[in-house]
């Protein structure tokens, strides 16, 4: 709730305590919430952003504005004068244990200055030096002298001065402003009291004046004295008291701490603002975890599936095998039984015995073809074994790889080879009789039919072998934008600290680098020459003209590697040492993996705990835990 402006009149500055007594009575009648639903709130700042206190913050706002720059109004700060007595009252249960203890008010006695006494800011003491006869003028007014003389007080300046009316040197050491400043200037003027040479003995001309210096702490008479000294104090200094040289100190905290509040709350603004973008970034990672279950269910199905279509295949292969060897046993058989049959027949004359010896010769001939039918059977029969040997290691291969193409491949293969096996069998067939045989017309026939079948199923597999290409095409652009989308969501947030992070492929390590540096140089040194020599060699890694690789292997097994003979690398072996030249030959690995052509680094996600590339689901898996890292913490 704030105070508005037309309901009240102007207040001078000289009124705000008095004006203050009326919103601190309507703060105790509660007309002005200060504590809301558990949180403390500025009932009179309600249009700033920041509207949730904790309580020193909240003391520190109001004790900021009361005692504000002169932007604030007379009314403001009388309102924020009073909500600071009002937390003070009324609120002080609710403030926090303090860090930290508050700063000790300097005390004085009866022999210290006191507060009220007039003194040149910033402080300074005065030493006067008489000339003795001995002494040479030139020395005494040698200022470097002086400060090497008085370094115990650690003043700042010291300036010599020539007093021709005392025919002394006078000696005026400036110290800095701060309370320290205050101590080594009270320090000095004590010693020299202790010494009795204080400025009452120099007045009175007590003591030995030829042979002794005396010393003070600049105050107001001095600052209006006659001579050198008095005009470098009233050009150098100020007169100041204790007290006003406090109140002011007192104010500058104040405005560091209402500045302090205010970047307090654009700081809080800001952490609002990555939490929505943290959460966003979550929500997305979600979805495509989700994304990614459903594609790997579908994936499972249609393996399973597949590898059931295979095993029928192959049943039904066997058994076709089984069922023709029986069929051509059976045939067999039949033939040598009409042979024996015509054997114990007699011919009782020549044109029998010529018919005989024709069919003998006829079933001699189709025994033969039976034979040679026989024996290409067995030798189809182990090609079949073989290629269904084959196919199952075929199989136990892809399912070890988890490729569903190579399952669809190996029975697209076995359709054709039973389809080969068929053709083989028609001829076969053919040569068992003639055109008129209507038993051998109608296998025929069947078999032919069976090819046909054979044929539609292997399109049908082609067509399916397709799709399932299609499939995985879509799935492997899918899991590579979730990559891409993952890398430019975590780049900035994660890094070598953690487990999985983003790793700038073929980007130099700087690590191997400044070691040898620290080897050779100083501390200081050694991270320029790092840094300078890391440098060189990553532009040397995106000379394309640059290719220390060569081929070893041959055939499909042939890969490239880096060329441990190449000039540039031996030399820097030899310069800087194996462990450089390894860091060098790291990068020129990832770089030609990555990206050969344009040879810059190039992101990805990597498992800096085992040093190798990290699949999709360490990621997910990584980004889930730490996000219920965080919320622990935040409970």
């Amino acid at each position: 709730m704030g105070v508005s402006s037309d309901e009240e009149s102007e207040i001078s500055e000289s009124e705000i305590d008095d004006y203050s007594e009326t919103p601190y009575l309507l703060l105790q009648s509660g007309k002005y919430k200060v504590k809301v639903n558990g949180m403390l709130r500025c009932p009179f700042c309600s249009g700033k952003k920041k509207q949730d206190y904790k309580y020193k913050e909240l003391m520190a706002h109001a004790s900021g504005v009361s005692k504000g720059s002169a932007s604030r109004s007379a009314k403001q700060k009388a309102n924020h004068l009073a909500l600071a007595k009002y937390l003070q009252k009324e609120l002080a249960g609710d403030a926090e244990p303090l860090p930290r203890r508050p700063p000790v008010v300097p005390q004085f006695n009866e022999s210290e200055p006191k507060p009220g006494d007039v003194y040149v800011w910033p402080w300074m003491g005065i030493i006067i030096s008489p000339l003795k006869e001995s002494e040479d003028k030139e020395a005494l007014l040698d200022s470097g002298c002086w400060l090497k003389e008085l370094s115990r007080f650690k003043p700042v300046e010291v300036n010599a001065f020539w007093v021709e009316q005392d025919l002394v040197v006078g000696v005026v050491a400036k110290f800095n402003s701060d309370w320290s400043g205050f101590a080594s200037a009270t320090e000095l003027e004590k010693e020299f009291e202790s010494e009795g040479c204080s400025k009452k003995e120099w007045m009175e001309k007590r003591g030995d004046s030829v042979s002794k210096a005396y010393g003070w702490c600049a105050r107001a008479e001095d600052y209006h004295s006659e001579g050198p000294i008095g005009e470098y104090l009233s050009k150098e200094g100020k007169l100041r008291t204790i007290s006003d040289i406090s109140q002011e100190k007192a104010q500058d905290r104040n405005s560091v701490l209402e500045e302090l509040s205010d970047i307090i709350a654009m700081t809080n603004e800001d952490l609002n603002k990555v939490q929505y973008s943290y959460n966003k970034t979550a929500m997305s990672l979600q979805r495509v975890l989700d994304e990614k279950k459903t594609l790997h269910e579908a994936y499972a199905n249609e393996t399973k599936k597949m590898q059931q279509m295979s095993i029928l295949s192959i049943q039904k292969i066997l058994n076709d095998k089984e069922r023709l060897s029986n069929e051509l046993e059976k045939k067999m058989q039949k033939l040598s039984e009409w042979s024996k049959a015509l054997d114990k027949k007699e011919a009782l004359t020549e044109m029998e015995r010529h018919k005989l010896d024709e069919e003998k010769k006829k079933n001699d001939a189709m025994n033969i073809s039976l034979q040679l039918a026989s024996h290409e059977q067995k030798k189809a029969d182990e090609s079949v074994l073989r290629l269904v040997e084959e196919h199952k290691r075929q199989k136990e291969e892809a399912l070890s790889k988890i490729l569903q193409l190579e399952t669809q491949l190996d029975t697209k293969q076995t359709l054709e080879m039973e389809i080969q096996e068929l053709k083989g069998k028609l001829q076969v067939m053919k040569h068992l009789g003639d055109d008129d045989d209507e038993a051998v017309k109608q296998k025929m026939k069947e078999m032919n039919d069976e090819l046909e079948d054979k044929k539609s199923e292997l399109e049908g597999l082609e067509q399916m072998n397709s799709a399932l290409m299609t499939k995985e095409r879509q799935s492997n652009d899918e899991i590579q934008a979730a990559r891409k989308k993952l890398i430019a969501g975590l780049t900035g947030l994660l890094g070598a600290e953690t487990d999985i992070g983003v790793k700038r492929m073929g980007e130099l390590d700087e690590k191997p680098f400044l070691n040898v540096c620290k080897k050779r140089f100083s501390e200081d040194e050694a991270t320029v020459e790092a840094a300078t020599l890391c440098s060189t060699w990553q532009e040397n890694l995106k000379d394309s003209s640059w290719q220390p690789f060569k081929r070893e292997g041959t055939g499909d097994k042939a890969k490239e590697v880096v060329d441990e003979d190449d000039e540039q690398l031996k030399k820097l072996k030899g310069e800087w040492g194996e462990e450089v030249h390894n860091a060098v030959k790291t990068a020129l690995e990832e770089m030609n993996e990555y990206n050969a052509s344009g040879r810059y680094t190039t992101p990805e996600l990597w498992n800096f705990k085992v040093g190798r590339k990290a699949t999709l689901k360490e990621v997910i898996n990584f980004i889930s835990n730490d996000i219920k890292t965080v919320k622990r913490k935040r409970t």
